[in-house]
């Protein structure tokens, strides 16, 4: 397959070739439960992405298909180049897995030019995979880009403490990464995200305490702490 263009059906068929059942069933047991589904391992997924290289084209027509593994592997093969605002929008809004959620932000979204101000604007949305891609978007920032000054990530903290009460679960867990992922860049946003979840922690919100209470433990730790000496 290398050094050729895959035409759509073939990679299709060969996902098709690839289904496991088994598979299904045990993404369902972590809340993956899309409709279209093969079952197939992320590694042979990423073999595959890999195979085919930057295709934003095979991309587009990938994620059209609507098959959860097809979409993953369109986030691992288009360009962020090639990604527009557009775009961006309407593959947020048909997010049906925290899977495919997370992977489009840390493998494609993050590393477009409207990264910063989508994960600002998808933070307050009240659509539940529309806002936790605001935030994976924030916590996948923080890791890939290394060059980011720390005052871009001010504004991600004030959007954080704002959502931390969110109720519904797989919100809650995505502004805890985004805390986390923040607090763990420098010496800095380490003592500003440490703020940030203290002052939350002191919420009337079972959800914030959490939030700020499992952050906590990780930012105060030794592991984190001994990264900065």
């Amino acid at each position: 397959m290398t050094g050729k263009k895959l035409d759509f059906s073939i990679v299709i068929s060969r996902l098709e070739s690839l289904a496991n059942p088994a598979n299904v069933a045990g993404m369902s047991r972590y809340g993956i439960r899309p409709v279209r589904v093969y079952g197939v391992a992320m590694p042979e997924l990423r073999k595959m992405a890999r195979e085919i290289g930057k295709d934003h084209t095979l991309a587009l027509r990938l994620w059209n298909s609507g098959f959860h593994e097809a979409r993953i592997l369109a986030a691992l093969v288009d360009d962020p180049a090639q990604v527009s605002e557009e775009q961006m929008e309407l593959w947020a809004t048909e997010f049906d897995s925290w899977a495919v959620c997370d992977t489009v932000c840390g493998a494609l979204f993050d590393r477009t030019p409207f990264a910063w101000k989508k994960a600002l604007k998808w933070s307050a949305s009240r659509e539940e995979y529309v806002k936790r891609a605001g935030f994976a978007l924030m916590a996948w920032l923080a890791v890939h880009d290394k060059k980011a000054d720390d005052k871009k990530f001010y504004p991600f903290l004030k959007a954080i403490s704002k959502a931390s009460a969110d109720e519904r679960n797989l919100v809650k867990k995505a502004v805890n990464w985004a805390l986390r992922q923040i607090g763990k860049r420098n010496v800095r946003l380490n003592a500003l995200a440490i703020a940030a979840a203290r002052e939350m922690h002191d919420q009337d919100s079972r959800q914030a305490r959490w939030i700020a209470g499992d952050a906590l433990r990780e930012l105060t730790g030794k592991k984190v702490l001994q990264k900065f000496n």
